[in-house]
C-alpha cells in the first residue's frame, strides 16, 4: 500500500520547486492587524469551530465547485466560528494562495494556511497573503522532509508574525509536539498514511497525555454536534472541521449548529 503522506510530500517538494510560492511582497493587505487564532480558541464562550474552506480532498474527491471563497468567508464568520482554515496546497485538494488572500479581504477573522508544509518560503508565502497560523505536521520532520528542524520552522513563523498548529496523529508525535513552541497542538483523526478516520484517536491520546497548559484542536472526521461533545469530554479545546462544513448547502446555518454544540 502507497503511504499517502510520502505522496504528499514529495508532490509538495516538486510544488516549491515550480515556484508556487513565491508571492509578491505586496500580496500582503497593507497595516493589517495581527490576529491570534489561539486567543480567539481561549476567549470563546461556545464551541470553538474552525471551519475550513476546501474545494477537494484526496478521500473524497471533488467536494464544491465553483465557489465564491469572499462569500463562503463572510458565510462561516456569520455561524459563528472563531477561525478559517483555508486549503493552499493546489494537487490533491485543488486550493489555491488566492483563496485565502480572498478570505482575509472579505474576513476579519483569524485564518489558518492548511498545506504541506516543508519549507520556510511557504512561511513566507502565508505571511504575505495575509495568514495568521500555519499548519506544520510533526510527521513530515519526523520523516526527514522539511528543511529544517520543527523547532526553526516554529521560530521562523514567531519572526514573521504568525502561529503555528502543530498536528500530531499518534501519541509519541504528540508527545514530541508538547515539546516545542507550537501555539496550538493539533490531533489529526486522519491517518495520512492511509486516510482512515477514527474519532477515537483524540481519545486515545488524551486518556494517555495530559496537556497541561497547552491548547488542543481536534481535526478531521467531526460530522455532526454531538462529535464535538465527545471530543470536548475527551479534554479537546478547539475543532477544526472541514467536509460536513463544506457539503452543506447553507454554510453559515451548518457552522452555527456545530458552534452551538456546547
Amino acid at each position: 500500500m502507497v503511504d499517502f503522506l510520502d505522496k504528499l510530500a514529495q508532490n509538495a517538494k516538486e510544488t516549491i520547486k515550480e515556484g508556487y510560492y513565491e508571492v509578491p511582497k505586496t500580496a500582503k493587505p497593507a497595516g493589517a492587524p495581527r490576529i491570534s487564532l489561539k486567543e480567539a480558541i481561549l476567549k470563546c464562550e461556545h464551541a470553538p469551530v474552525i471551519a475550513e474552506i476546501k474545494l477537494a480532498s484526496p478521500s473524497l474527491g471533488n467536494i464544491k465547485k465553483n465557489v465564491d471563497v469572499g462569500n463562503l468567508a463572510k458565510a462561516i464568520e456569520t455561524g459563528g466560528a472563531v477561525g478559517i482554515s483555508v486549503l493552499t496546497e493546489p494537487k490533491f485538494f485543488k486550493g489555491s494562495l488566492d483563496f485565502l488572500a480572498e478570505a482575509r479581504k472579505q474576513t476579519k477573522l483569524p485564518i489558518l494556511m492548511k498545506d504541506i508544509v516543508l519549507s520556510p518560503l511557504q512561511l513566507d508565502a502565508a505571511n504575505r497573503i495575509g495568514a495568521n497560523a500555519v499548519l506544520l505536521i510533526e510527521a513530515l520532520f519526523e520523516r526527514g522532509y522539511c528543511e529544517r528542524d520543527v523547532h526553526e520552522m516554529i521560530a521562523y513563523a514567531h519572526s514573521k508574525g504568525l502561529e503555528v498548529l502543530l498536528e500530531a496523529h499518534t501519541e509519541d508525535e504528540f508527545l514530541s509536539a508538547l515539546k516545542t513552541d507550537a501555539d496550538l497542538i493539533g490531533i489529526n483523526n486522519r491517518n495520512l498514511k492511509t486516510l482512515k478516520v477514527d474519532l477515537g484517536v483524540t481519545k486515545k491520546i488524551l486518556q494517555t497525555i495530559y496537556p497541561q497548559g497547552r491548547t488542543v484542536v481536534s481535526e478531521s472526521g467531526i460530522k455532526k454536534p454531538d462529535d464535538i461533545s465527545l471530543l470536548r469530554k475527551c479534554g479537546a479545546h478547539a475543532f477544526l472541521i472541514g467536509s460536513a462544513v463544506m457539503k452543506a448547502d447553507d454554510v453559515a446555518k451548518k457552522v452555527e449548529e456545530f458552534v452551538a454544540a456546547l
